[in-house]
Order: structure tokens, then sequence, then C-alpha cells
């Protein structure tokens, strides 16, 4: 879920044809969670195979990998491995909330409420060892390259940015900002119009471009100072303050407070925000990653996507053509040189 930062970072309305060229470290398991949620018939159901296993993720990744080459992006997916000791509590929330609403899912289906039903199974989103697996072999035979690592994948894709191997991290969570990624793009995969949870009406989606720099600069503070205002209003990591929203916390860190501060001024211990500091400010991450483009094996996709799990083998034909006219396969190298 990621820190709740939305409501004082200056994000920027921006189109996929103005990241043409850009190499940009997706946060993989955000994105996986992103299909699985959006991408349902009518009743909230999966998209599934012909043996009732679930192809939603595939989908979104192969025909939304295709939009993004077609506009000069080229995206590198980063991958979860095992999760901070910290995050232990709230990956355990998460599988009660899954399965509350999985439960109301399946209640509501009995009732033939197809929009309450809909709601309910967005909610109950699960992503799997073995759909994680399967995205990676999409990935492999379309010739895009993942990195694992050791921990967040998040993490390891602001690493990847900081270091300049790509120009910024791809995802949802405002947490890349506090791993120091030089700049975050949302919305990349989910643009276009979408419903407005609970009413008869409809949205449009675009990218969001925020920049380290130019949020240090309107907001007046440092990377350091935003990790404290975290801190205070919670994170995967721990609870926060209650009553502290990102306001109050921004002003908190304008007056020179730290986030042990204003916990004792609420009466509470501050136990372990050191440990959480450390999380963010020196991450399990790795250098030992390679980022190279192949060319799509197409026989091997269609083999995999139709022959496997029932996809149309002509729109994966013309998904795959995309992706082998448009990917750049130039600066195939471990640790890419700097990009602007």
């Amino acid at each position: 879920m990621g820190v709740d930062l939305g409501d004082i970072l200056p994000a920027k309305e921006t189109e996929l044809e103005a990241l043409n060229g850009r190499i940009i470290a997706i946060d993989a398991y955000n994105t996986l969670y992103q299909f699985l949620a959006i991408i349902r018939q009518r009743d909230g159901s999966p998209l599934t195979n012909s043996e009732g296993e679930i192809t939603s993720h595939l989908s979104g990744l192969l025909y939304r990998t295709s939009r993004l080459t077609e506009n000069g992006i080229k995206p590198v997916f980063v991958f979860d491995g095992e999760p901070p000791e910290k995050k232990s509590e709230e990956l355990k929330k998460r599988v009660k909330i899954r399965k509350k609403a999985r439960e109301k899912w399946e209640e509501a289906l009995e009732k033939g409420k197809e929009k309450e039903a809909r709601k309910h199974a967005q909610q109950a989103t699960s992503l799997s060892k073995k759909m994680v697996a399967q995205s990676k072999e999409l990935l492999d035979h379309l010739g895009i390259p993942s990195v694992q690592a050791p921990s967040e994948g998040e993490a390891q894709a602001s690493e990847i940015a900081e270091a300049g191997d790509a120009w910024a991290v791809g995802s949802q969570d405002f947490d890349v900002m506090l791993f120091g990624a030089p700049a975050l793009v949302r919305n990349m995969t989910v643009t276009g119009r979408r419903k407005i949870p609970g009413k008869n009406a409809y949205k449009t989606i675009k990218p969001e471009l925020l920049k380290l720099k130019e949020v240090e600069e309107e907001l007046g503070i440092r990377k350091e100072e935003l990790i404290e205002i975290a801190l205070m209003i919670g994170t995967d990591y721990h609870e926060g303050i209650k009553g502290v929203g990102p306001k109050t916390a921004l002003k908190k860190v304008r007056e020179g407070k730290k986030a042990e501060e204003v916990f004792e001024e609420n009466d509470l211990e501050a136990e372990g925000l050191e440990h959480i500091r450390e999380l963010f400010k020196n991450p399990d991450v790795t250098e030992d990653y390679d980022i190279s483009w192949e060319e799509a094996d197409e026989e091997n996709t269609v083999e995999f996507l139709s022959g496997e799990h029932d996809f149309s083998e002509g729109r994966v034909r013309k998904a795959v053509e995309r992706i082998k006219r448009n990917v750049d396969l130039t600066g195939k190298q471990s640790r890419l040189n700097k990009w602007s």
C-alpha cells in the first residue's frame, strides 16, 4: 500500500509519449496487482484459461508492455524478494482484508449484485508464486529484462534509477521517493478511463511525474525530512500517529522536529523508528543485475499464451510484433551508462 503522501507531493500530469527513449524500472508486484484488480469481468471474476487458472496478470503484462514500447519506453520489471521483518504485521493485515473481501464477493455473487461483487473482488486480489513465475517467463519470451530484488522491489527499482541505469521508477507507491529514486512515474500502466467507485461516472487517468529534486525544492525539505514525515503518518513497517496526516507532518518537519519528538508530543512510544529510517536510507538491494533487451521470441510467446493459456493467437502475434518493432536493442550491458 505504501506511504500516503499524495496530499503534499507536487505531481504533474504527463503523457506516455513524453517518456520516449526513457528506461523505466517498473515495480513488478505493484503493477501485477493492478492488472489483477482491474482486468476482470463484469461480476469481478478474473480472466481465466480453460483450466480455470487466472490469466489477468498475463493479459495486462502483454498488452501494456506492448503499449509502453509503442511509446518508446524501455521497461525493466523489478520483482520483490523476501520482505523485511518489520513488514510482517502489515502483510498479515492484507491477508485478512483479502479473505474478508473474498467472502463479501462470493456473497454478492450469490445475490446477483454484480457491481458490489466487482468492488469486493478487486479488494480480494492475491498474487501467487505461480503467477510471478508465469510473469517472469512471459517477460523472458518477450525479451524484456527483469531484475530479482533481494527484498523490496520498489527499493531495488529505486537503486537502479539512482545508479543511473534507469531514468525513473514506475509504481503507484510514493515510497520510491523515500528510497531515493530521482523520479517516479505513477499511472503508467493504468492510464485510460476508469469508473469512479460508487458512482455512475468515469474519470480519465493520466501518467503523473514526480522528480525528487522538484519535490524537495517545492516543499522546502530534503529527502531525509520526507522520511520523517513518513515515520509520523505511518508506513508498511509501522502504524504512525493517529490524527497526524501528511500536511501536519510537513508542518512539524518545517519546525525542525523529528518523528520521535512528535510521537512524544502525542504520548506515544517511539520505539523502532531508527530501524525503520535505516530501511529507507539503506535498504537491502543488490548491484549485481543485468539489464539488456533481446528480440521478442514470437513463436515461444504464442505457444505460452495461446497454447497454454487460451489467448487469441492473432492478438498475441500483433502485440509481439509491436514489441519487436519498437524495442531498441542497443545498450546491452550490465549497469548501463548514465541516462539524462
